[in-house]
């Protein structure tokens, strides 16, 4: 049985593990940027000692390099945005936003590779829209803010996907990652140092949080990609995209046994959250539904 289900087992694992990193940004007592600071650079180290010891080559195209880069920015802006959306209000929300992705890259997708928009995409997007009016209907203005950049977040982050999966069709994926964190740390840095914050005394930490941010960017950054691209590979990226969506469902139940937010969230939150959740759901089986339609046909 556990071989049969092993690969099913690692990816809701891993669907956790991508959970839990907004329950991290509760943990960490560390602003947005030093998180991020701290999640890039020890990700970077961790893939490259993999791949120093895989023997994998780590050579880039100069051509392909800017390119890189500019994705690897657009992942700093993205967990950027997510964290800060996290202390400003609840890592359920969050995460909710952040779950908007994948309807996100239904819009941005046809632009960037010029297909048509579906019209099911156009319906379920504003049937999200009425689940974040929900969801916010009780929210101040420090709340709103959050919502905002939760939102912000997951447009990054379908920007990211979108450009990302054009890139890896001609880099292979782990040189791809490597090079998006050192851009990310490259940027990262230059805005700290603008600030004036980074020096030691901004950057130390707690022992805490010095474990944490290595489980954040060891096993919830390096180690959870290295296993996505073999999951993919063993279960078709459908079934992976699929299970993704049970993201949310984590990540706020996580928050609830170890942050109480539920005492902070109202009745409201947890209404429009079964809205966005449901309809994630619905379109990723509709995808699979269709992919399968499209098999056969063919075979």
């Amino acid at each position: 049985m556990w071989q049969r289900y092993k690969y099913h087992i690692l990816m809701h694992f891993i669907i956790f593990l991508w959970g839990f990193t907004g329950i991290l940004g509760k943990l960490i007592h560390k602003d947005a940027l030093h998180i991020v600071w701290y999640r890039v650079l020890i990700a970077f180290i961790a893939l490259a000692i993999f791949l120093f010891f895989a023997g994998k080559s780590v050579r880039l195209s100069a051509k392909v390099l800017p390119k890189v880069f500019g994705v690897g920015i657009i992942v700093a802006l993205h967990w950027i945005s997510f964290y800060y959306a996290i202390q400003l209000s609840t890592a359920s929300l969050a995460i909710l936003c952040l779950s908007t992705t994948t309807l996100h890259v239904a819009w941005l997708e046809p632009l960037v590779m010029k297909k048509k928009i579906s019209l099911r995409q156009i319906i379920m997007g504003l049937v999200v829209i009425s689940g974040i009016s929900f969801v916010s209907v009780d929210f101040n203005s420090q709340e709103l803010l959050a919502l905002f950049i939760g939102l912000l977040s997951a447009l990054c982050a379908a920007v990211f996907s979108v450009f990302n999966a054009k890139l890896s069709e001609q880099t292979p994926a782990e040189q791809l990652t490597l090079y998006e964190m050192l851009a990310a740390f490259t940027l990262v840095s230059i805005v700290l140092l603008s600030l004036g914050k980074l020096n030691a005394s901004d950057l130390s930490l707690t022992l805490n949080d010095f474990y944490w941010l290595l489980f954040l960017g060891i096993v919830c950054t390096s180690f959870a990609f290295l296993a996505t691209i073999i999951i993919v590979r063993k279960l078709g990226a459908f079934t992976v995209s699929l299970n993704i969506n049970l993201e949310p469902i984590y990540t706020i139940l996580l928050a609830i046994v170890l942050l109480n937010e539920h005492k902070s969230l109202s009745t409201n939150f947890y209404w429009g959250a079964a809205i966005i959740i449901l309809v994630l759901l619905l379109n990723g089986l509709i995808k699979h539904f269709e992919l399968r339609k499209m098999n056969s046909e063919i075979g």
